[in-house]
């Protein structure tokens, strides 16, 4: 099993090199990069499974790559900032990040956020296919696409996809905050679940649900989603 690629994303040298020696002392195995440039010519190259960036640098707006990133890379995407604002968080999550840390940080809290998101937790009846049908909906997970019956593509991030593949794989079946939580991984508390309710509020816009009556992805009060469509693989 190969083990898996981390890459880092700052400006500051002090912040790469703690990173970079927690990381690579927990096992993984780690490219940094104190410019977006370099940073996007890698990927380029090689895909890595987490990303850990910064959003205040130099050479471009982080939320702006992060928002790339979510949408073209197969890879987590989690946030490192000095920017502690809730609204901050919010539009980072909003933008397709999967997690969000603020600094300073303890570098064993980041290792366990990286393993979370690496952790793959058991999924009922898991599809390997790359695309499902469902109520008039085509969703591409190999690039990241969900097309109507119109042919008309919207696109979705990595950290969308995952919460829909979590629904296409148990359609009709209650998941509780708790299931998904141990599903995709995250720590549990406010900040997870402020996450889920993005990532859900973002699906349900770009299926054209109607929020106050969503007819594929329901909230069962104190309980958790239910999604209501029929399901088929290719």
């Amino acid at each position: 099993m190969t083990t898996p690629l981390i890459t880092i994303l700052d400006d500051e040298p002090e912040i790469r090199r703690i990173l970079t020696e927690a990381l690579d002392e927990a096992g993984f195995r780690t490219q940094s990069f104190a410019r977006a440039r370099e940073f996007e010519a890698s990927l380029k190259r090689v895909t890595p499974d987490v990303c850990l960036v910064d959003l205040s640098l130099p050479d471009t707006d982080g939320l702006s790559l992060v928002h790339r990133l979510a949408l073209e890379q197969g890879a987590a995407v989690i946030i490192i900032s000095g920017r502690a604002q809730v609204q901050d968080r919010v539009t980072g999550l909003e933008l397709g990040a999967d997690d969000y840390i603020t600094k300073p940080f303890d570098p064993v809290e980041v290792v366990a956020r990286v393993r979370a998101r690496l952790r793959s937790g058991p999924r009922p009846a898991a599809q390997t296919s790359d695309i499902a049908h469902f109520s008039g909906w085509t969703a591409h997970f190999d690039r990241y696409m969900l097309e109507d019956d119109s042919g008309t593509e919207t696109p979705f991030s990595h950290a969308e996809g995952e919460v829909l593949r979590l629904f296409l794989d148990s359609p009709k079946r209650l998941i509780s905050r708790s299931q998904m939580q141990e599903m995709l991984g995250g720590a549990a508390g406010d900040s997870f679940d402020r996450a889920m309710d993005v990532r859900i509020s973002r699906l349900r816009t770009k299926l054209r649900e109607d929020p106050k009556n969503p007819r594929l992805i329901k909230t069962i009060y104190g309980a958790g989603y239910i999604f209501l469509g029929d399901v088929s693989w290719d």
